[in-house]
């Protein structure tokens, strides 16, 4: 799956948030300064051409609407980062972020006892 940049998936994550969205409520989401209509246009007609993306028009308005679901993105991002970083051991992972305490003890007792009640 291609990689977004960081507006691209901005955007991307207002689109799965709202479900099919007009470019104008996407800069109406947004933090100020907000970007120019033409900025965020040209991104949604990137996200289109990279096939995360797909719309309907209604005369010269397009609806924009996902073609990717967030959880596919989510689970070729995070093999993309096991790959990268963690030689694609999710241990090592799970390590690192205990390491990092960004996991307490708690929250590996409930992913140990989904993983058990997976079996």
């Amino acid at each position: 799956m291609k990689r977004l940049t960081r507006a691209e998936e901005e955007i991307m994550q207002m689109i799965w948030n709202s479900g099919p969205i007009l470019v104008s409520a996407l800069i109406a989401q947004m933090q100020n300064p907000k970007p120019p209509h033409s900025t965020v246009s040209s991104i949604v007609r990137i996200l289109e051409k990279k096939g995360f993306i797909s719309h309907k028009a209604y005369g010269r308005t397009y609806e924009y609407y996902p073609l990717i679901k967030k959880e596919e993105y989510s689970k070729s991002s995070l093999r993309d980062v096991l790959s990268k970083y963690f030689n694609g051991s999710p241990k090592a992972l799970v390590s690192f972020l205990v390491k990092e305490e960004e996991v307490d003890v708690n929250e590996l007792k409930e992913l140990l006892d989904k993983l058990e009640n997976k079996k």
